[in-house]
């Protein structure tokens, strides 16, 4: 049995993504799931606007794979499903699994957020309110920003 996603962003395949085999050109994939992940950070309360507007710290992606497994077309109905899947002290870790019609995985993705301060540009601790609402998505989690839900995950690495 799958473990369930705390967020799905659904989305069809446009025209222009495809390229001359009549497929996705591999790098959209990567759009798709940034897609999904500026949503899910809206649907938590902590949007991508809000925290480049406030200027304090940043989350760049400092690692990213994907796993192709099936091709995906012009118009395909996409359900991308987003898991928590590591929450360190100045990193968390997202996985997505492509889903077409909701149904057949044809791709699965993962990307690692380290939280760097804006100025020096150094890793830095989750911002307690983030890492909070990210606890929350791990079954059992008591919640608290300071507990230790995945140890060893904080180490991420370096830009």
């Amino acid at each position: 049995m799958r473990e369930t996603p705390v967020f799905e962003h659904k989305l069809t395949v446009p025209f222009q993504d495809i390229d001359a085999a009549g497929v996705v050109f591999y790098a959209h994939l990567f759009r798709y799931a940034h897609e999904a992940y500026e949503d899910f950070m809206q649907h938590i309360g902590h949007s991508l606007q809000d925290m480049l507007a406030a200027g304090s710290y940043l989350l760049p992606v400092v690692h990213a794979q994907a796993d192709y497994r099936r091709p995906l077309h012009h118009a395909d109905k996409l359900n991308i499903e987003l898991r928590l899947t590591k929450l360190g002290r100045t990193s968390f870790t997202l996985g997505y699994r492509v889903l077409v019609d909701n149904q057949t995985e044809h791709a699965g993705l993962q990307t690692v957020h380290v939280a760097l301060d804006r100025t020096r540009q150094d890793p830095q601790t989750l911002p307690a309110p983030l890492r909070a609402a990210l606890a929350r998505l791990i079954p059992g989690s008591d919640c608290r920003a300071d507990a230790s839900v995945n140890p060893g995950a904080d180490r991420a690495p370096k830009p």
